[in-house]
């Protein structure tokens, strides 16, 4: 078989993907293995290949990788997620380009523009997810609004419905204006914004006394039904049972006492809006008093908003702000800092909005999850420092919200059949309702029945996720959710900790029972240099499928990984890529050195078996790191290793060690223990560079498809011999003297030079035929004095001696090592005098200390030994 003279990383990624595909090689069916077991985080459907995804699915595809050549049944389960608010937000934008509103048309009509725009559009990711070499069971892909998806979210609504845990009420929610939709406060992110507070005067009935009450929204004082004071504050004591008149509108509300108001805020009088703002709505109910609403859902002003009618809120504000202080009702304004909730979807203000909605009561349902992580240690964070975030977010819950106003997604199974608070029923289809609601009233026929227009919030079904895909919701005792449920890790970015893992560990043990997975990995965020997060609007995220395209993807892979240890954000730069790529051409040119040996049936050299026994150690030895390294989730800490072990050790040292002099052969014997050692590493590193890894195996030697690397055997650990891998540390460091001497005299490396060995030192004799091969050694001998003519280094406690007489120009050696030995004396005695200063040593950390101590030590060694090579030339 010819072997290319480069790896080219286009030509081998399709064709070895198609390769494992066609071979049923990602497949997975329940049987007597060992199961392993992964749920994508589905991506939305709307979604394309970021750098986000490409760490999250690179680390689940080395899990997955390795579990599949340890002989456990692997299986990866892929997906995709609705994503209720940006879908139809994407959809309308289509149908606004085609001139249609979505008012225009009826739910069946936009609901089918919906998966016309999904079936052309949706599932991209997916396809681009392959290029990255992700080894997901794709007959397994699932859909959040599949329709055994969508069954499984209603029949839990129902369950819950009828445990008592589901209710509708009235309540004060985060509405978010452009998505049109409440949000769950989970969904709203909190951000400190510059704004003004703005001092408006209030005439008091009948008199023309006047009080001033400091806002931030001035728009808002269209919606006010009352004024509240404090009891116990004097300044108003006299106001008591009078009545205010509102700015513009000139609406009569009454004056009412709470001890809700800060008596240091402000001015100690706050104007009331039941309607706009959750505290406001706690007085109003308390105090009975009219709520006004001057909002329409987006967040442009309604008929009470007078001549602003139409307007939107911010617009408002300025104008309203500007028209109150023409007509004397604004005194001042100061600048004032205050937290502002962002919709974390579309970025849009979200205004405080009472509406009735659907609420899932989630004190009790969450106690199981929070004493699994914080407690019984049956699901483990990595790194545990989340622990603190999930308690607090576990131990300050809140009723959750489901409920969206939207058309996409699970519609709510809530039928309604009169006009009073109780006159609906909760049922999995309508047929069902109508049953349930002629038990209220037996007149109700099945066109009476109508259902709620709202959807279930997206996460409401991704919460089910790893039960659902199994079937276990629907059936909740099927062979498939038996044997691969819970799940064994699951590899997520913190910002979802909350909306996402702790929600499924919440079902997870209210519908099984039991934990959704055992491990939670939380990756970091991919980062540029400068340490800002990766965004369009930023243009600093790269495109990920360009990055594969000029670096392959296992270049990307190893990229990516190098950088980034669990909970850590990852600073990206291209350049880890391109040292990915040179990896994979180390590999390859070590490979195609192998495979140009030419082998003979002739005797092992010393060398090279001392050299075989020496590698196979050191790799059983990082073996054992490695395996350490995923057993504590260090993912990139195992790629290292296994970086250093392949292009340190195995191809600076061991290739070195057994290579053939120019033109000669290799023995057969050494040929297959390098070609056995090298399929070891491919093995190891087949999870971080599955392309490159199966066109090495496949070229060296013919298989059978059914042997392909990437069902193959998981190196099995080994006794590691500690003392060979110490002595040949010990025989390296020699020849690194050796070398380096060369180098700096210029020696050529073809020219053969002796090495003396000063004896009662450190010596390792037996590693003696690895020094003369890679130090190109006519001989090593011992000696008993120090030798004329000869430069020297040390090694521990041992001095070599390269006899250099002739081959140098002597004198000017000597004029060099007296320069260094110059340099290095004045070098001993500034640290010395440093020692030698009570107070530096008594007052200075014992670390700076032995570091000074360390310095002294090195520097008395290096100046024997230059004295030494200096009086050996005479």
């Amino acid at each position: 078989m010819e072997i290319p003279s480069k790896y080219e990383a286009q030509k081998v990624e399709d064709r070895w993907y198609q390769y494992w595909e066609e071979n049923n090689f990602f497949t997975s069916k329940p049987d007597e293995r060992e199961p392993y077991t992964i749920v994508i985080p589905p991506p939305n459907v709307t979604g394309v290949l970021h750098m986000g995804h490409m760490l999250n699915n690179t680390i689940q595809d080395v899990l997955i990788r390795k579990a599949r050549l340890e002989g456990k049944n692997a299986c990866w389960v892929p997906g995709m997620d609705h994503a209720s608010i940006a879908t139809e937000a994407k959809v309308v934008a289509r149908l606004k380009e085609q001139g249609i509103s979505k008012s225009d048309l009826t739910r069946e009509e936009f609901l089918k523009h919906a998966w016309d725009w999904t079936n052309e559009y949706g599932g991209v990711i997916l396809k681009q997810l392959r290029k990255l070499g992700a080894s997901c069971d794709w007959s397994r892909t699932k859909f959040t609004m599949d329709d055994d998806m969508s069954a499984s979210v209603i029949k839990v609504f129902v369950d819950l419905y009828n445990k008592g845990l589901i209710y509708r009420g009235y309540r004060m929610v985060n509405w978010d204006p452009e998505a049109k939709t409440t949000l769950s406060d989970e969904e709203v992110i909190y951000e400190e914004k510059q704004g003004l507070l703005y001092y408006l005067e209030y005439q008091i009935e009948g008199s023309d006394e006047k009080v001033t009450i400091a806002t931030t929204r001035p728009e808002t004082i269209l919606g006010d039904t009352a004024i509240c004071i404090n009891p116990s504050d004097e300044r108003y004591k006299h106001l008591r049972g009078k009545k205010a008149i509102v700015p513009l509108c000139n609406r009569v509300i009454p004056i009412i006492e709470d001890d809700y108001v800060d008596l240091e805020f402000g001015t100690g009088c706050l104007k009331v809006t039941p309607a706009h703002d959750e505290n406001d709505k706690n007085l109003g109910e308390k105090h009975n008093l009219e709520i006004i609403d001057i909002f329409n859902e987006d967040a442009t002003l309604n008929s009470y908003g007078l001549h602003y009618e139409g307007q939107d809120r911010f617009v408002v504000r300025k104008a309203i702000a500007k028209e109150l202080k023409e007509k004397g009702v604004l005194v001042k304004t100061e600048q004032h800092t205050n937290k502002v909730g962002t919709s974390e979807r579309t970025k849009a203000v979200i205004e405080p909005r009472l509406s009735d909605q659907w609420f899932l009561k989630m004190e009790n349902l969450s106690k199981p999850a929070l004493k699994a992580v914080m407690e019984t240690g049956e699901v483990k964070l990595f790194p545990d420092k989340f622990k603190n975030t999930y308690r607090h977010w576990m131990e300050n819950i809140r009723d959750w919200n489901i409920s969206r106003q939207l058309w996409w997604g699970q519609q709510i199974p809530a039928y309604y059949f009169g006009d009073g608070q109780d006159d609906y029923v909760v049922a999995a289809s309508k047929e069902e309702a109508l049953q349930l609601a002629q038990q209220k009233n037996k007149d109700i026929k099945k066109e009476d029945l109508r259902q709620d227009p709202d959807v279930l919030d997206t996460w409401f079904s991704s919460w089910l996720w790893p039960i659902s895909v199994f079937g276990g919701i629907l059936e909740p005792d099927n062979e498939e959710i038996n044997y691969y449920y819970p799940t064994n890790d699951l590899v997520t970015g913190p910002d979802i900790l909350f909306f996402w893992v702790a929600r499924m560990i919440v079902a997870g043990y209210e519908f099984r029972d039991e934990r959704p997975y055992e491990n939670v990995y939380l990756t970091g965020l991919v980062r540029d240099k400068q340490r800002r997060k990766m965004s369009k609007s930023l243009g600093n995220s790269p495109d990920a499928l360009k990055l594969i395209e000029n670096f392959g993807a296992d270049g990307v892979r190893v990229g990516l990984l190098l950088s980034s240890a669990a909970g850590n954000d990852l600073l990206f730069d291209e350049a880890l890529c391109q040292q990915g790529s040179n990896f994979a051409n180390k590999i390859w040119n070590a490979f195609r050195l192998v495979k140009g040996w030419e082998v003979a049936n002739i005797e092992q050299r010393q060398s090279a078996k001392i050299g075989i026994d020496w590698y196979t150690a050191r790799f059983n030895q990082v073996l054992a790191e490695v395996e350490d390294h995923f057993s504590k989730y260090r993912i990139s800490d195992a790629l290292m290793a296994i970086y250093k072990l392949v292009w340190d050790d195995f191809c600076s040292w061991l290739l070195e060690i057994v290579k053939p002099a120019y033109q000669q052969p290799i023995d057969k014997h050494t040929l297959d223990a390098v070609i056995r050692l090298f399929e070891q590493n491919l093995k190891l590193l087949h999870p971080f560079m599955p392309f490159l890894t199966e066109e090495v195996w496949q070229h060296m030697v013919e298989r059978e498809p059914a042997n392909a690397l990437c069902v193959a055997d998981w190196p099995k650990k080994q006794s590691v011999n500690t003392k060979l891998i110490e002595e040949f540390a010990f025989a390296a460091e020699v020849i690194s003297g050796v070398r380096t001497i060369r180098k700096e005299k210029n020696i050529s490396f073809k020219e053969e030079i002796r090495l003396l060995e000063l004896s009662g030192g450190t010596t390792v004799a037996h590693m003696d035929a690895i020094v003369k091969k890679l130090g190109n050694l006519s001989e090593i001998e011992t000696t008993n004095e120090n030798v004329d003519g000869a430069l020297s280094f040390r090694v521990k406690s041992t001095e070599y001696f390269i006899p250099i007489a002739g081959a140098i120009d002597v004198e000017a050696e000597k004029d060099k090592i007296n320069q260094e030995l110059e340099y290095t004396r004045g070098f001993l005695q500034s640290v010395q005098k440093k020692l030698s200063n009570e107070r530096f040593v008594n007052n200075a950390p014992p670390k700076v200390v032995e570091v000074e101590r360390k310095k002294a030590a090195d520097a008395e060694a290096k100046i024997e030994t230059l004295e030494k090579s200096l009086a050996s030339l005479g």
